[in-house]
């Protein structure tokens, strides 16, 4: 082994590839890098993202992530939303990689059904980088993501512990992505455990479709006169179905995923939305970004990275004004919130 100066470009190097961006540890290395004032970015290189959505809170905090990396980085970012279109992303990805740019970004609505064409990215030798979810069948350069699975245990574990391990359960799922999908499996997981917690009823809900969270929870409640909690794969179907929970003045509680603000005004305020597992959309993005400079630097990117999520109760956001810019490396640290997953 060759030794160097732990100030030197290859210590940079060396840290920049370790395993450590699978963890927390991840943030920090980057902000130490972006601190070195010799760390040369590609400042010409152009970038274009296919988001599968930008409307919710997490839409949002992900385009701030890469608008905010590009411009702090270098570069021209392209943005095309296909809002849960899936023949429509599937376009976009083709038509960016006719325009030959440095990287493309990829957030998948439905990661199954964009597989072709995100699998013929690949092979284009394009730099492909994936956020929120991985694309099955398909190898791209990097994948930036929740851990579903934890996510939806963790959730569970939450309902099930309240409820001291006896009660009915309702759950609103969101099949359609393979890695939402996992958040389900992992609330199941948990709620075999309890022989005594009775799932009533479980709905797998269709983005795009005509029905709305706040019409199957309202279901779920006339159908289910006995029921505890609800729980949800994300916090679109949890906040609206606090409201469906208030107008019928039933005790029972919700959980989502996501986080945001609108979110934690529910949680803070004492509503029946009692919990979300706030993801980091924001440094989904930006790790994309980051790589993705990383990668035309000759350097090398992770496979996956496994970004921060944070349980949020009305504890947690006790006597703090709603915070916007958790998901932002090192923000939730200021909170005194903890990692979970």
């Amino acid at each position: 082994m060759t030794d160097f100066d732990d100030n030197s470009p290859e210590a940079a190097r060396l840290r920049l590839t370790r395993r450590g961006f699978l963890s927390g540890a991840a943030a920090l290395t980057v902000a130490a890098a972006l601190a070195r004032p010799n760390f040369a970015f590609a400042q010409d290189a152009q970038f274009c993202a296919s988001l599968g959505w930008t409307v919710w809170e997490s839409g949002r905090h992900i385009v701030a992530g890469y608008e905010d990396a590009v411009k702090r980085l270098g570069g021209t970012l392209t943005i095309a939303d296909a809002n849960y279109d899936v023949k429509k992303q599937a376009d976009q990805i083709a038509a960016f990689v006719a325009s030959k740019p440095a990287a493309i970004f990829i957030t998948p609505a439905d990661a199954a059904a964009i597989a072709p064409a995100v699998q013929a990215a690949v092979a284009s030798g394009i730099p492909i980088f994936c956020g929120d979810s991985y694309v099955p069948n398909t190898t791209v350069t990097s994948t930036a993501m929740s851990n579903n699975f934890g996510l939806g245990s963790y959730g569970a574990q939450y309902i099930a512990d309240r409820l001291k391990g006896k009660g009915k359960v309702a759950m609103v799922c969101l099949p359609s992505n393979e890695s939402w999908d996992q958040r389900t499996l992992g609330a199941k997981s948990i709620f075999t455990r309890y022989p005594d917690i009775q799932v009533v009823s479980e709905i797998a809900f269709a983005l795009g479709g005509t029905t709305t969270p706040r019409q199957v929870v309202d279901n779920i409640l006339t159908a289910n006169p006995e029921l505890d909690a609800i729980w949800c794969a994300w916090d679109g179907a949890a906040s609206e179905g606090t409201l469906a929970i208030k107008a019928s003045g039933r005790n029972v509680f919700i959980t989502g995923i996501d986080g945001g603000a609108q979110s934690f005004e529910y949680i803070q305020a004492g509503s029946p939305f009692a919990l979300t597992m706030a993801q980091s959309f924001y440094e989904m993005a930006y790790m994309n970004a980051f790589f993705a400079h990383e990668v035309i630097a000759g350097r090398k990117a992770p496979r996956f990275v496994i970004t921060p999520s944070y349980a949020v109760t009305q504890e947690s956001l006790a006597d703090i004004d709603i915070p916007d810019t958790y998901d932002q490396p090192g923000e939730a640290a200021k909170l005194g919130w903890n990692r979970v997953l």
